[in-house]
């Protein structure tokens, strides 16, 4: 996996010792199944690389534009395919890889849910940066970033 297996190590320990973290073994569980996937063979695609809810704007609950475009780069679709466990509703994520027009591999899923606990972990300390008023917290972070958490922990018995 492109990202460091350190980096996850510092966020998961970060939110534990906070107590942000119900449990912790369960997410790495779910962290060291993304990190054994085989790495990314095929060409590097274009990502947005930054898809989380602060960065897709919806009415009437449907999706309606993308912004923010500053990490966009190529490499493994992992990256933008972890925005289903991030955006999506629970049950959702599935559904959403079966209608893509190239269904990702187990693989590329197994590494997405990986990118997605990243982005949850990093959700959820920003969302509590913000309730205790420390800099670049942003309060609102917390609740999806814990729900997408939740989701990606209670999903892992069917990857």
């Amino acid at each position: 996996m492109a990202v460091s297996s350190e980096g996850f190590t510092r966020l998961l320990s970060e939110a534990t010792e906070l107590g942000l973290i119900p449990d912790p073994d369960a997410v790495r569980a779910v962290w060291e199944d993304a990190a054994s996937a085989p790495d990314w063979d095929g060409p590097a695609l274009w990502l947005h690389g930054d898809l989380h809810p602060a960065n897709v704007l919806t009415t009437e609950g449907r999706l309606c534009g993308v912004i923010d475009f500053g990490d966009l780069c190529s490499g493994d679709p992992a990256f933008d395919l972890a925005a289903a466990w991030i955006l999506l509703p629970e049950g959702a994520s599935e559904h959403f890889h079966n209608l893509l027009q190239s269904r990702p591999d187990a693989a590329t899923l197994r590494r997405a849910r990986g990118c997605a606990v990243l982005k949850a972990l990093a959700g959820i300390l920003i969302g509590d940066a913000g309730v205790h008023a420390r800099p670049g917290g942003k309060p609102t972070w917390g609740p999806p970033a814990h729900s997408a958490l939740q989701r990606l922990v209670d999903s892992a018995h069917r990857w």
